[in-house]
């Protein structure tokens, strides 16, 4: 089965950190690029990290560079989330993604989400 499983969400004070595992099964990770996203209430679902496959270059929103950062094992079939400094505004529901290209098209497979609440 193809799944994606994220873990490591929870609640956490202003200036915490939280890092977020998203484990693949099913498939290998290795030539995908490995994104994770966000959505708040009444907010569109946004872009908050990219790592690419094989050779692992990043890019990361601009309202998270300098207190996020995203990695990936491949030999773990995970990628990881490390969030610090966390501020209210990354309340969210964080999701998983992997994408590649095919012969067919572009593959792409989502988690389920783990919710991440900053509050005091």
């Amino acid at each position: 089965q193809t799944q994606l499983v994220e873990s490591g969400g929870g609640l956490v004070q202003p200036g915490g950190s939280l890092r977020l595992s998203c484990e693949a099964s099913g498939f290998s990770i290795r030539y995908y690029a490995m994104m994770w996203y966000r959505q708040a209430p009444g907010k569109e679902r946004e872009l908050v990290a990219r790592i690419a496959a094989e050779g692992g270059s990043t890019t990361l929103a601009d309202s998270v560079k300098g207190r996020f950062t995203i990695t990936r094992e491949d030999a773990k079939n995970t990628v990881y989330l490390q969030m610090n400094s966390l501020k209210p505004e990354d309340t969210a529901v964080y999701y998983c993604n992997a994408q590649a290209r095919a012969a067919t098209g572009v593959v792409n497979y989502w988690g389920q989400g783990s919710q991440v609440t900053v509050s005091s």
